[in-house]
């Protein structure tokens, strides 16, 4: 009788990464982390374009695009000619929000929850317009699942032209029912764009299924590709409206044996393209990590996040401000108003700097809904254990007291 197969620790597992051993990392939703083997093979892909450019970029890249699209389709549920590289998924967001026409008294309706580079994006191209920005506000805490669904068709109205949705919402960490909000308001007429930064990796997706007009999502966060690794999906009958940001060789090129999306998509001038063609080594990396492979790197990571919620919920003597089906990877509990200001472009709060001055924990305050108010969230990632937010609890504690 062979021998039960022994899933590795924590401890073991942080030997893929670089990450340095001196930090408690807590944060891997805000940047990712890329193993060693992913990186070793980005070296290998950096060193063969360096070696001969033209070689690389003009005769051989656009077979390596089509290679790394057709693993990353697999890995989403879509077709692969429905895929785009892009840098991050604000990119992609700004891709199609750009790309739109909109005029006054159209309604472009968003969550309060937004991701808050996506949001300027949307006031901005609002303005513009002159059309309206509607927030939808969705409750945190939160008790049940339907007030997601309740808030947003309540927020959308005939002069609906586009919902912005969060799949993973950034700062709150919440998993939202993305699948009961397409179709109606597609039927109401809105076009939707999922934001769906965090969720390639956390959640097991199926875009065909899903049906949005456009989904965006990051690749370096849990399939921890190389940072700057990230997709823009469009459904076939609205490719004709996306362009991408920059504006480059593929405008007027005669080509018929591929789409447009795609050969203005592929080509936007000259880049280091080694993190999208590392993205099938990442996503081949990760699964190798565990005895069940991806579907079992979901079920460790949303365990942790929840074990790690309870840790903290029970350090702050506050009730857990979510149902347990709405949390993947991130998991986020509200704190006390922050004191002072925050710092810095990605917003900085004091307690933050404080966890890591005394104990060297790298985990975000976010400002949510707005500062003062704040939420602490902490990220679960194969390298993480309860004992890295157990630290965390402990330093918190007097601080917080104090």
């Amino acid at each position: 009788m062979s021998a039960p197969v022994v899933s590795p620790s924590a401890a073991e597992l942080r030997r893929a990464w670089t990450l340095d051993p001196a930090v408690t990392y807590l944060n891997h939703g805000s940047f990712g982390a890329c193993p060693r083997a992913v990186l070793a093979v980005q070296q290998e892909l950096r060193d063969r374009l360096e070696r001969e450019a033209v070689v690389f970029l003009v005769r051989e890249l656009e077979g390596l695009l089509d290679d790394a699209r057709t693993r990353l389709a697999t890995f989403l549920g879509a077709r692969a000619q429905d895929l785009v590289f892009v840098p991050n998924a604000t990119s992609g967001v700004n891709t199609v929000l750009r790309s739109l026409d909109f005029g006054e008294g159209d309604e472009l309706l968003v969550l309060d929850h937004a991701y808050n580079a996506c949001r300027n994006a949307l006031d901005y191209v609002a303005e513009r317009a002159r059309a309206r920005v509607v927030v939808a506000r969705v409750p945190f805490p939160i008790t049940n699942v339907d007030d997601v669904v309740e808030a947003v068709l309540g927020a959308s109205s005939p002069r609906t032209r586009l919902a912005l949705l969060d799949h993973v919402t950034s700062p709150t960490g919440l998993v939202l029912p993305i699948e009961r909000l397409v179709r109606p308001l597609q039927d109401r007429g809105a076009l939707v764009l999922i934001d769906g930064a965090h969720a390639p990796g956390m959640i097991e997706l199926d875009l065909d299924a899903l049906g949005a007009d456009f989904y965006t999502g990051n690749c370096h966060k849990w399939p921890c590709a190389p940072k700057g690794a990230a997709f823009l999906w469009t459904r076939e009958d609205r490719q004709s409206l996306v362009r991408p940001l920059v504006i480059s060789h593929g405008s007027n090129s005669p080509r018929a044996d591929r789409s447009r999306y795609l050969v203005e998509g592929d080509w936007t001038g000259t880049s280091d393209p080694t993190p999208f063609l590392c993205i099938p080594a990442a996503i081949d990396t990760m699964a190798s990590l565990l005895p069940g492979g991806w579907a079992e790197v979901r079920r460790r990571n949303r365990a942790l996040a929840l074990a790690g919620r309870r840790v903290l919920c029970g350090m702050l003597e506050v009730p857990e401000p979510s149902p347990d089906e709405m949390i993947g990877s991130l998991a986020s509990v509200p704190l006390p108003d922050g004191p002072g200001s925050l710092r810095g472009p990605l917003f900085i709060d004091p307690l933050q700097d404080a966890v890591w001055e005394r104990a060297r924990i790298e985990v975000p305050f976010m400002p949510w809904p707005s500062w003062p108010q704040r939420v602490l969230r902490i990220s679960a990632q194969l390298y993480n254990d309860l004992e890295q937010v157990e630290l965390l609890a402990s330093t918190l504690r007097p601080l917080l007291r104090s």
